[in-house]
C-alpha cells in the first residue's frame, strides 16, 4: 500500500540543464507549436506572488474534459511549487492548450478526488504513473489501490474555462 510518512519530502525543483529541459516546451508553445503536444501538455500563465510578473510553466494534463473545457493537472513538486502557490493567491488565469488560449479558474481538489484521478491516470499511463510516484517518494506496488492511495498525497488542480465548470 502506498503511504507517505512525515519524513517524506516533495522533490526539489530542478536546476541547471534539467530545469532548461523541462522549460523547453514553453518555447514550443511560444513559437506556436503547442499542437505538437496533442492533449498531453498545456501552458499555464500565473502571476508571481511577490513580483506580480507573468510566469509560465508547461504542465502535463492528467485529465481533459472537452465538453466542460476543463483540464486537471498535478503538482509533481507538491504544494510548495511556485505555480501552485501562485494559483492559490490568484486562481483566475490563462492557459494555452494547443494554440488556443483559455481564461480559466483554478479549483484545488480534495485528497479523495485526487485519489480517484490518480487511479484513472494509472490505468491509462501505468509507466508514467509509476515514475511520478517514485519521483515524489510515494511507494506503489502498481495496484490500483496503491495508486489510489498515492493520489491522496498529490496536489491536483482542475482548471475550468470561464463560463464552464462543474
Amino acid at each position: 500500500m502506498a503511504h507517505r510518512d512525515n519524513t517524506t519530502r516533495h522533490p526539489q525543483p530542478p536546476t541547471g540543464w534539467w530545469r532548461l529541459a523541462l522549460r523547453l516546451p514553453i518555447l514550443f508553445f511560444r513559437a506556436g507549436l503547442g499542437p505538437l503536444f496533442g492533449k498531453r501538455l498545456l501552458l499555464l500563465h500565473h502571476a508571481g506572488r511577490l513580483t506580480g510578473l507573468d510566469r509560465q510553466v508547461a504542465l502535463e494534463v492528467v485529465a481533459y474534459e472537452p465538453p466542460h473545457e476543463s483540464w486537471t493537472v498535478a503538482s509533481g513538486f507538491g504544494p510548495k511549487a511556485d505555480w501552485y502557490q501562485n494559483l492559490r493567491e490568484q486562481p483566475k488565469t490563462l492557459i494555452r492548450f494547443g494554440n488556443r488560449p483559455y481564461a480559466v479558474t483554478a479549483h484545488f481538489l480534495p485528497p479523495g478526488e485526487g485519489a480517484e484521478i490518480m487511479a484513472r491516470y494509472a490505468r491509462r499511463h501505468p509507466r508514467t504513473a509509476r515514475r511520478l510516484c517514485a519521483f515524489m517518494g510515494l511507494a506503489t506496488d502498481s495496484s490500483e489501490a496503491s495508486f489510489h492511495e498515492a493520489g491522496r498525497s498529490i496536489p491536483f488542480v482542475r482548471l475550468d474555462a470561464a463560463g464552464h465548470g462543474h
